[in-house]
């Protein structure tokens, strides 16, 4: 059994974690009421561009259309935009996210080629040998300028063919509770379709957007308009991404600090019942030694007085003895 002492000092060490992880838990409940806005702000923009995309699609039947629109015969290579976080202590976010990720790789069956948004992906892809050709730190406070070589990367490997499709595996944010690892198709800019029923639990499903006889006017021409709006929709899909993914963050590492202050409320509770039996079970034996001290000395004094009363009776007898000669 542990010293009074060695728990006492636990105690202290889980009461600093607990503070540490108090702190934690209000910088990220602070930061995850900025994020959830900045990300319910931009989704529905987002979605309705993603409708406005389509249903020009939709109305450009048969005419030749966008590169980045133009799906390719045959997939042969692909590649994966990876969103993580820099820092750890969330909870499960970035495991989940990172095994999301893999099995949609292995399920492929083609070389992926990988681009890291986050210290803690690239961590774990480097470590797992896979083919990382580009990472990028996850911005902060993420803008369009900060993730646009991202975009410019993943669009230049599709174009001049050394990928076939690029594909985001985030975490999409539902509410603080709940964060579900996605998948969803950067490029070509087109709904992902997929007869693999386990590719499709984690697979987004596009938005569903009203397609029914849409009329647009194009002012030069359709191409003139694809032209400027595709790359900048391929650049909004990856900010709302990572919008969704820190957001995610957040809220997955306010709930694990909360958990984990609970844990150490908890924890100290137990190691002060721990540290009561100890200190009751030491005063206990120091109450028995002394006890134990003072029988011996009783015993010790009993002999002595016992010691002197003999030598006195034997005094006396000689005493006696000489008077009577």
């Amino acid at each position: 059994m542990a010293t009074a002492r060695e728990v006492k000092k636990r105690i202290r060490s889980v009461k600093n974690i607990g503070q540490i992880t108090r702190a934690l838990e209000a910088v990220s409940a602070s930061r995850v009421r900025k994020a959830q806005a900045r990300v319910l702000a931009s989704r529905a923009f987002a979605e309705k561009a993603w409708e406005i995309l389509l249903n020009v699609q939709n109305s450009m039947a048969g005419t030749s259309l966008h590169p980045l629109l133009t799906a390719r015969a045959e997939v042969k290579n692909a590649m994966v935009i990876l969103v993580t976080s820099d820092r750890g202590l969330a909870g499960a976010f970035n495991t989940n996210i990172l095994r999301v990720a893999r099995r949609f790789e292995e399920r492929m069956g083609k070389p992926v080629r990988i681009v890291t948004v986050g210290r803690k992906g690239r961590d774990s892809m480097v470590r797992l040998r896979a083919d990382v050709i580009a990472e990028f730190p996850n911005p902060a406070e993420a803008t369009l300028a900060s993730i646009s070589p991202i975009v410019r990367l993943a669009t230049d490997e599709f174009l001049n063919g050394t990928v076939d499709e690029v594909f985001i595996a985030y975490t999409d944010f539902v509410n603080l509770l709940t964060q579900r690892p996605r998948v969803t198709r950067l490029l070509p800019l087109s709904p992902y379709e997929t007869e693999d029923q386990v590719v499709a639990e984690f697979v987004k499903n596009a938005p569903q957007v009203t397609t029914g006889g849409a009329d647009y006017e194009y002012e030069p021409s359709a191409n003139a308009i694809l032209d400027e709006i595709v790359p900048r929709f391929t650049l909004l899909q990856l900010y709302q991404a990572i919008l969704e993914s820190q957001a995610s963050e957040h809220s997955a590492r306010m709930v694990a600090m909360r958990n984990a202050s609970d844990n150490a409320s908890g924890l100290v509770e137990d190691l002060t019942l721990v540290y009561n039996k100890a200190r009751q079970s030491g005063i206990t034996s120091e109450i028995l030694d002394i006890v134990g001290g003072a029988e011996a000395l009783q015993s010790s004094i009993d002999k002595l007085a016992g010691d002197v009363e003999a030598a006195l009776s034997a005094q006396e007898r000689g005493t006696r003895a000489v008077m009577q000669v």
